[in-house]
């Protein structure tokens, strides 16, 4: 179910597999779109790529672009179009890096 490319990342560098599979608690537009106060970044992502695909916002023209309906654009950033490849790093920008 992962990209081939992620895929990669996880089995060169396990510390960044931890990063995508910790719980942590969520700011209150995220947790409002998820509808629950912990997960993780990875969940996260899961969850709005299923919402993009449940709502149908990919765009019929150029499926590599996301029409954000108004709930997807509380946690995007308030643009109403994102690029897919963009998508990971809107989200990540939600969870606070971990200082260790």
């Amino acid at each position: 179910m992962l990209p081939q490319r992620m895929k990669q990342v996880i089995t060169d560098n396990p510390k960044k597999l931890a990063n995508l599979i910790d719980l942590v608690n969520l700011p209150t537009p995220l947790r409002e779109f998820m509808g629950q106060s912990q997960t993780s970044r990875l969940g996260c992502f899961m969850r709005v790529w299923s919402y993009i695909k449940e709502h149908n916002l990919q765009d019929p023209n150029n499926k590599n672009v996301v029409n954000c309906d108004q709930k997807l654009r509380s946690i995007l950033l308030g643009k109403p179009q994102v690029d897919l490849a963009e998508l990971p790093s809107l989200i990540k920008l939600h969870f606070p890096k971990k200082t260790s």
